[in-house]
């Protein structure tokens, strides 16, 4: 089903890298979220007045809110897709997280106004009548958002939309609430027991945790988020597989939306190079990581003296002792100044999160104690740099 919707409404729906066939996948996706959320408010609100349920009637209100969020996020993407101007020169795609976040308020708006209502449900208990053209409508519902939840799942999967992923997680907590809301009517049928309310506080609070989950997921976007390992490791392979490339470090990349990224990165090639070699090595790699990954990334380069034994020597011995002190740690930027009764070591060293600042004295204390046990006249000029790895 999934195919055949985005073979007959989205144009070149296998190019997902394209800017407008993701638009287009969140375009579709804002349509039909709209249509079947829209149907089940109004069935699920009739109902809930019918047989007196809160339950019922919160789900209704969630089903509505999901529409109001798939028209946000119409108009997010529509927003993302305006081409860079002179005052957003990055372009507009964090417009598509502005959405989700606002998608996230409206659910949780949703989830605090049910929960009152289910405490006034449980301070003054009514009988839910049972109707069984209302519960075969419930469960109607229940396979309508299941197939939502698994298509906004896999396009999202396809595009890589943080958007379309928080739409599909949604589904499936809907798909709960309203499995919740059929027991509800079930046990009050079969036993009596007026628990209505308590069903309408479970489903207030699955919304209000999905709407949280929703917020956090957008947020982290927004203020900056480390790069997954997978991506890392993708564009520093990429980067190291060229003739002259030594290796490199300090990998940021900068997000501006799904397809809008930067990203800097230092490289290091022997010292020795012509200049203008290296220059067009560098420029060639640039242009294929743009055309490849279309990710627009500006490269450093540390020249990186191979030929000083002396230097390669100390380097080594310095990777050796912070190994054995500290497995995780990594260093770059290596390089040593021979004065008259000092020999200066001179490098940056990459630390884990996980350590504070006493922790990370105690560190450089331990590191520069050992080294002077191999060398009195070391001096130690370390600069602490933080992994930009996503741990």
């Amino acid at each position: 089903m999934t195919e055949f919707l985005l073979k007959h409404f989205v144009k070149d729906y296998k190019n997902t890298s394209n800017a407008k066939v993701r638009g287009a996948y969140s375009m579709l996706s804002g349509y039909i979220g709209v249509i079947c959320n829209i149907f089940l408010f109004l069935i699920k609100l009739i109902g809930g007045f019918v047989i007196n349920s809160i339950s019922v009637t919160a789900d209704a209100f969630n089903n509505l809110s999901d529409a109001a969020s798939a028209i946000v996020t119409l108009v997010g993407t529509k927003l993302s897709q305006k081409p860079a101007d002179k005052e957003h020169p990055f372009g507009h795609g964090r417009s598509e997280y502005i959405a989700a976040f606002i998608v996230a308020f409206l659910v949780l708006q949703v989830g605090l106004t049910c929960l009152k209502s289910a405490f006034g449900k449980i301070l003054k208990p009514e009988s839910v009548l049972f109707h069984m053209g209302i519960l075969i409508l419930l469960v109607v519902s229940v396979l309508i958002k299941l197939w939502l939840a698994f298509f906004n799942q896999k396009m999202a999967k396809k595009i890589n939309s943080s958007v379309l992923k928080a739409t599909g997680t949604d589904a499936f907590g809907d798909v709960l609430i309203t499995t919740v809301t059929i027991i509800s009517i079930l046990i009050g049928k079969f036993t009596g027991l007026k628990i209505d309310g308590w069903m309408g506080t479970i489903v207030s609070l699955v919304v209000l945790w999905a709407g949280f989950n929703i917020a956090k997921e957008t947020l982290e976007p927004l203020l900056g988020e480390a790069i997954d390992k997978e991506t890392y490791d993708r564009i520093t392979k990429k980067v190291e597989s060229y003739k002259g490339i030594l290796g490199c470090h300090d990998l940021i990349i900068h997000n501006y939306g799904p397809s809008h990224i930067m990203a800097t990165i230092h490289v290091e090639v022997e010292s020795k190079e012509n200049l203008e070699g290296v220059h067009e090595i560098i420029d060639k790699i640039e242009r294929d990581i743009l055309r490849e990954m279309e990710i627009f990334i500006v490269i450093h380069v540390d020249p990186v003296n191979l030929e000083d034994e002396e230097s390669q020597t100390r380097k080594m011995e310095v990777i050796a002792v912070i190994k054995e002190i500290e497995p995780d740690l990594s260093i770059h930027d290596f390089r040593i100044i021979d004065e008259q009764d000092k020999l200066k070591l001179i490098f940056d060293m990459v630390l884990p999160y996980s350590y504070g600042e006493k922790e990370k004295e105690q560190l450089l204390h331990k590191i520069e104690e050992t080294l002077k046990s191999i060398n009195e006249n070391y001096e130690l000029v370390i600069t602490i740099d933080n992994s930009f790895i996503g741990e």
